[in-house]
């Protein structure tokens, strides 16, 4: 483990001349480095302890509010396996290969239908390209500023679950078109069993109508949160160019880090500095940064999650 860590950190001291490494320390990158298994389980069982708990809210209290709530805590939570999927694709989730790619596969990207084997190489991409017309990403974030009626459009054709059924119709097509490859056999079972799994779990408590939570969580909430956490990352960012200007950090308040921005996701800015930085570890790094100041004139939004929304539509109505 040892070893590892002090490999990565040559890599990431290495490469290039980027002047803010020069302002951490080989045992700063190492501690940033370093593995701690159990938080990376806590945050794992945190997502489905929080998508359980709120499936119960609704069985002990069947209203329309307890309904609503749900939908935003497990659509949050949807969106924190999306997060935890996307860390193991760096391979940063659990310190073993072997247990950090099954966690990833099983325990976060078939509940919500995805792959992480596809995702990992479509995301290195936008990595090594970010803000470029290399980037994978690039149509999620160019279109910005727009208009208020213009997002306000795109926020009901989330929550009433038109993006979400866009999305399940390209999943479907692109399951069907991968079947015939071992690779994408194994993801449509995984997505299957994983799914069919918590359907027979909670059909055995008795409440197999739960279910419909998670389904409605992935075609309608998950979708928005999904939505804002892209704009946020990348969208309006001051300086391609600039390693801390192309991506954003957004320093949320507690109840948006429970609805919009789990598992650290919004430390975006040091997630793209060095990527391989554990989810948990992100703050530390925020931290040290600002502390020798290399913050002062980032990309560091210290307004919310409204902030950049207001920003994101601020283009005025034709």
């Amino acid at each position: 483990m040892a070893m590892a860590v002090e490999a990565v950190v040559e890599r990431h001291t290495a490469e290039g001349d980027l002047s803010w490494r020069e302002h951490l320390s080989r045992d700063d990158i190492a501690e940033l480095l370093r593995f701690e298994d159990w938080r990376s389980g806590w945050s794992i069982a945190f997502d489905w302890g929080v998508v359980f708990a709120s499936m119960a809210l609704v069985a002990q209290w069947p209203n329309p509010l307890t309904i609503v709530l749900a939908l935003f805590l497990i659509g949050a939570r949807q969106l924190g396996f999306a997060v935890l999927m996307h860390e193991a694709s760096h391979r940063s989730l659990f310190a073993k290969r072997a247990v950090n790619d099954w966690a990833g596969q099983w325990l976060c990207a078939y509940p919500v239908w995805s792959d992480m084997a596809v995702y990992r190489s479509y995301h290195l991409q936008h990595h090594a390209h970010t803000g470029t017309e290399r980037d994978p990403d690039l149509g999620l974030v160019t279109p910005f500023p727009i208009t208020r009626a213009s997002l306000w459009r795109k926020i009901v054709r989330d929550l009433t679950g038109q993006t979400g059924v866009k999305f399940a119709r390209a999943g479907w097509k692109r399951s069907v078109a991968r079947w015939h490859e071992p690779a994408g056999r194994r993801a449509a079972i995984g997505v299957v069993v994983t799914n069919a799994l918590l359907l027979g779990a909670l059909a055995a408590l008795g409440h197999a109508e739960l279910y419909l939570l998670w389904a409605g969580a992935w075609l309608t909430t998950n979708t928005l949160l999904t939505r804002i956490r892209s704009i946020a990352e990348h969208a309006l960012t001051p300086s391609l160019d600039d390693p801390l200007g192309n991506t954003r950090t957004t320093l949320g308040r507690w109840w948006e880090r429970l609805f919009i921005a789990p598992n650290r996701v919004n430390y975006h800015l040091e997630h793209h500095l060095l990527m391989t930085v554990p989810h948990y570890k992100l703050p530390r790094m925020h931290e040290l940064l600002r502390e020798r100041g290399l913050l002062a004139h980032a990309c560091v939004e210290r307004g919310g999650y409204r902030a950049i929304l207001r920003r994101a539509a601020s283009k005025p109505e034709a």
